[in-house]
């Protein structure tokens, strides 16, 4: 139904940015709910921020709130995460996922509510 491919993970120093993309394939990007997950070595998937159909409703974990920024641009199948002020702690594989609904002003939080995941991309933060 969709494919998702994420870019710009990397090596950064405590504090620095990182700006990650989700590319998505088909014809039906604005159809899809998107959020950013990550995991740790031996830690669950946990969420980290999503964002409605229509970009108009956001929700962030707290541990990034103030920090991180979820952006989509439905005619580029992009969905954006603006990592700022990073801390080792936020050192994981980002995943991004789409989740189809008919709503166009609502997220969610959980991973089980979520049909289709990109591949991953690594962000390392060094302290």
């Amino acid at each position: 139904q969709v494919q998702l491919v994420e870019f710009g993970g990397g090596l950064v120093q405590a504090g620095g940015s990182l700006r990650l993309s989700c590319v998505a394939s088909g014809r039906t990007f604005s159809s899809y709910a998107m959020g950013w997950f990550r995991q740790a070595p031996g830690k669950e998937r946990e969420f980290v921020a999503a964002i409605s159909r229509s970009g108009g409703v956001t929700n962030y974990a707290e541990s990034v709130k103030g920090r991180f920024t979820i952006a989509r641009d439905n005619a580029e199948n992009t969905v954006y995460l603006h990592l700022n002020s990073l801390k080792p702690e936020d050192t994981a594989v980002y995943y991004c996922a789409a989740r189809r609904t008919s709503n166009v002003g609502t997220t969610r939080t959980s991973r089980y509510e979520y049909d289709y995941w990109g591949q991953g991309t690594q962000v390392t933060v060094s302290s």
